[in-house]
């Protein structure tokens, strides 16, 4: 195992080592051990700057569009791949097989249990648009999933109790959604600079859980979000290549749903797949946030203005 110096690492918060929710006894010093933060380290260390590139790519074609010379279009680049009908995605995983009914939701606790008792398949919890990045949203977060995993997560409010409807196994399968690559985590410094935010989440969710979900028939399984490129869910691939080998399980095992939510992504969606193939799981499409890139990419276009934002549904032919 590559060994990791946390020398130039600073937390800025005191990390809490009292249980929060009893009965169990997970704490957040349970969450971020030396050893998960070696792991989240590693990772960034080793893609941050290509991070960082791909963010001022975003930066340049933006620049570009709002000059008009340049608009978006399908790659002449890849187009090898788009017409190259012989790649193709893995079989389906264990617990993706059936999703027809998905539901989301921020990974507060009582609502993970709701969650995971409700008549659904799966149930992404996630750690981007509906969670307030406060540390504690994220850090308890990651407690509550940790919990969840284990058939530990039942708890008491003066109101009310939560409890699993049964084994974790049995229930609809957990997908989560780290918070996208332009964002960081301040509370965690890194060589002076703040840690990648999907590295973070990414890093100690499947850390500490990746084999633990393997026992269950399951898996670690993301959803991707805000990506703008090809080349960003390559970076995703590498992080996951990199992830599997140091904890020592097979590539492959983690499986990738993708959010096209951004315009150039829509451009872009086969070669999206190619470059996660066998961590793809599909893509899937983010309304709100599709049409909040399409005002911000074209922006300086007179010949792309919208209407009022109700009036812009699913039946608008940009959006079919």
């Amino acid at each position: 195992m590559v060994k990791v110096s946390l020398d130039n690492v600073k937390l800025l918060v005191d990390v809490d080592k009292e249980p929060f929710f009893k009965p169990s006894s997970t704490t957040v010093g349970d969450i971020l051990t030396k050893d998960a933060l070696e792991f989240i380290v590693l990772l960034h260390r080793t893609f941050n700057n290509k991070r960082k590139q791909l963010l001022e790519n975003r930066q340049v074609v933006q620049k570009k569009l709002d000059s008009g010379s340049y608009h978006l279009d399908f790659l002449t680049e890849t187009a090898n791949i788009r017409n190259d009908p012989t790649w193709q995605g893995p079989i389906w995983a264990p617990g993706l097989i059936n999703r027809s009914t998905e539901i989301t939701g921020p990974p507060l606790r009582n609502m993970l249990i709701n969650a995971l008792n409700a008549p659904v398949n799966t149930y992404m919890t996630d750690f981007e648009d509906s969670a307030s990045p406060t540390w504690n949203n994220m850090v308890y977060g990651q407690v509550n999933l940790y919990d969840a995993i284990r058939n530990q997560i039942d708890f008491d409010t003066p109101r009310k109790s939560y409890k699993l409807n049964g084994n974790v196994a049995n229930l609809p399968t957990i997908i989560v959604r780290p918070r996208g690559w332009h964002m960081v985590e301040k509370h965690l410094y890194v060589d002076d600079e703040p840690i990648s935010a999907s590295i973070f989440d990414f890093g100690l969710y499947f850390y500490h859980n990746a084999k633990e979900l393997i026992k269950l028939g399951k898996g670690p399984y993301f959803y991707l979000p805000k990506m703008e490129h090809h080349l960003e869910a390559k970076l995703w691939n590498d992080v996951f290549c990199v992830a599997q080998d140091y904890i020592g399980i097979p590539r492959g095992t983690i499986r990738a749903t993708v959010l096209i939510e951004t315009l150039p992504a829509a451009f872009q969606m086969e070669e999206i797949i190619y470059q996660l193939r066998q961590h793809s799981s599909g893509l899937n499409c983010g309304r709100w946030d599709y049409i909040f890139s399409t005002i911000k990419r074209l922006r300086n276009d007179p010949n792309h203005i919208l209407p009022n934002r109700n009036q812009v549904t699913m039946t608008s032919p940009f959006m079919d």
